[in-house]
């Protein structure tokens, strides 16, 4: 079989994992939500200052608190994903088998990403009732390609360490050690292009395309680099 066929197939038996299990709708969508509210709580009454006036405090950060509520959600979607592979031995039965590595990490980022994108689109409506955020018409195209090319970043990263983490004990406290500082540039790329395409705090349109640049060279980087290194770096862990 080719390298992209199983690399389908992997991605296919992940999301039916994730399908009959319902992690994503029963666990982690609650949990963004819930933080979105605790963080609309924190903040709501808070006003800054800008070339405009005063502005909810809410309205201007409401970008990096989408973000960062995916971020904290990506880590559970990957102690999940990958500790169902290391109680079942699953991982080591496809390296065993000479499933090629290259292709169990996109499958695996694949599915990964396909739970990330829909995670992302809930929380931006949240953001959108919770916090007064508009989405004008002409930011529609930069919001949505943020949201691809990010989403794309971070599930590279989360299967890259989550497979490097996947046979330690300590995974579960090990995974957000190696996993924030990397994506710190996801972070700060996909905030800033948010902010373009909603105009917040009077951000011109403009401003944001510069930042996709740096989003896409992190998710090319972490595409290519990680396929390379996630065979050596799970036959290392287990």
């Amino acid at each position: 079989m080719s390298r992209w066929s199983i690399a389908r197939l992997v991605a296919a038996k992940d999301l039916r994992i994730e399908r009959r299990s319902k992690v994503l709708t029963n666990q982690v969508i609650p949990f963004a939500g819930v933080t979105m509210v605790i963080f609309a709580f924190a903040l709501d009454a808070k006003s800054a200052r800008t070339d405009d006036g005063f502005v909810p405090l809410l309205e201007l950060v409401a970008p990096g608190l989408v973000w960062l509520a995916a971020l904290f959600s990506l880590l559970l979607l990957v102690q999940r994903a990958f500790a169902i592979e290391a109680d079942d031995g699953a991982l080591d039965a496809l390296r065993v088998a000479g499933v090629d590595p290259v292709a169990i990490f996109w499958g695996k980022s694949a599915a990964l990403a396909v739970q990330l994108a829909v995670l992302d689109v809930i929380l931006l409506g949240a953001a959108v009732l919770l916090y007064g955020a508009d989405v004008p018409a002409g930011g529609l195209v930069l919001l949505v390609v943020t949201l691809v090319v990010a989403t794309c970043g971070l599930a590279c990263v989360g299967t890259l360490y989550g497979g490097l983490t996947a046979g330690f004990s300590g995974r579960e406290t090990l995974l957000p050690l190696l996993v924030l500082p990397v994506v710190a540039p996801v972070l700060i790329g996909a905030t800033r292009a948010v902010e373009s395409a909603l105009g917040t705090g009077g951000v011109a349109l403009s401003e944001g395309w510069p930042w996709i640049g740096l989003l896409t060279v992190f998710a090319i980087a972490f595409g290519v680099g990680g396929a390379l290194a996630f065979g050596p770096l799970i036959d290392e862990a287990t």
